[in-house]
C-alpha cells in the first residue's frame, strides 16, 4: 500500500512539473517574442499582451495534404498581394466543435533557401475584433512539422501580424474566408494595448 502510495505521489508530481514546464516554455517564449519584436520598440513594448497559457489549445491535428492547389493572390492589408496556395487542412475540435482550417504556402518564401519550407495558418476567430486584433493573427510551420498525417498546432504560439501595431505600412495577408472560425481562441497574442 505505501509503495502504491508513493507510486501516486510521483506520478503526481511528474503531471504538475510537466504541466508547469510547458506553462513555463510558453511564458519563455512570450518574454523572447516581446525582446526581439521587431516592429515594437521602447516602452510600447509594454503593451503587447497575451491571454494565460492554456495547454487545451496545444493540439494535434489531423493533416490532409492538398496536391495540385492552385496558385492564388491571397488578400492583404496593403496594395500588394502575393501568391499563395492551399498546401494542406487541418481537422481539429476546439470547445467540443469540429473545425478546419487551411494550411498555406508562399510562392516568394519556396524560392529561399531560409524558408522554403515555411508555411503558415492565418486565422480569424470568435475573439476578433474584440480580445484580439481584428484582421486576425498568425501560425507559423515548417513541412517537417506534419508527421504521419499529424501536425501539432500551438495556438499558444499564435502572434499578430505587424498591422496590428502599425497601419498603412505592411501589406499583411488576410485570412481567406476558409480559415474564418466561429469559435473562441483564447490563446496566443491578444490585441496590442496601446490602441484600446
Amino acid at each position: 500500500m505505501r509503495i502504491f502510495y508513493i507510486a501516486i505521489c510521483l506520478l503526481f508530481v511528474y503531471l504538475s512539473s510537466a504541466q508547469n514546464s510547458y506553462k513555463d516554455s510558453i511564458e519563455s517564449y512570450f518574454k523572447e517574442y516581446v525582446k526581439e519584436h521587431e516592429v515594437v520598440s521602447g516602452k510600447d513594448k509594454e503593451f503587447i499582451s497575451f491571454f494565460p497559457v492554456n495547454e487545451k489549445y496545444r493540439m494535434t491535428c489531423r493533416f490532409e495534404r492538398t496536391m495540385n492547389s492552385p496558385w492564388f493572390r491571397m488578400e492583404s492589408s496593403g496594395p500588394i498581394k502575393k501568391n499563395y496556395r492551399v498546401y494542406g487542412i487541418i481537422h481539429f475540435t476546439i470547445n467540443d466543435t469540429a473545425v478546419t482550417l487551411n494550411i498555406y504556402q508562399s510562392q516568394d518564401l519556396m524560392t529561399t533557401k531560409e524558408y522554403k519550407d515555411h508555411l503558415f495558418i492565418p486565422f480569424t476567430d470568435a475573439t476578433s475584433g474584440e480580445e484580439t486584433y481584428e484582421s486576425g493573427r498568425y501560425i507559423d510551420l515548417e513541412t517537417r512539422d506534419i508527421i504521419n498525417e499529424n501536425v501539432l498546432i500551438d495556438f499558444n504560439k499564435a502572434y499578430n501580424p505587424y498591422c496590428a501595431y502599425v497601419s498603412g505600412k505592411y501589406n499583411c495577408p488576410i485570412p481567406p474566408a476558409e480559415n474564418r472560425l466561429t469559435v473562441a481562441i483564447r490563446a496566443g497574442e491578444r490585441s496590442f494595448g496601446k490602441h484600446h
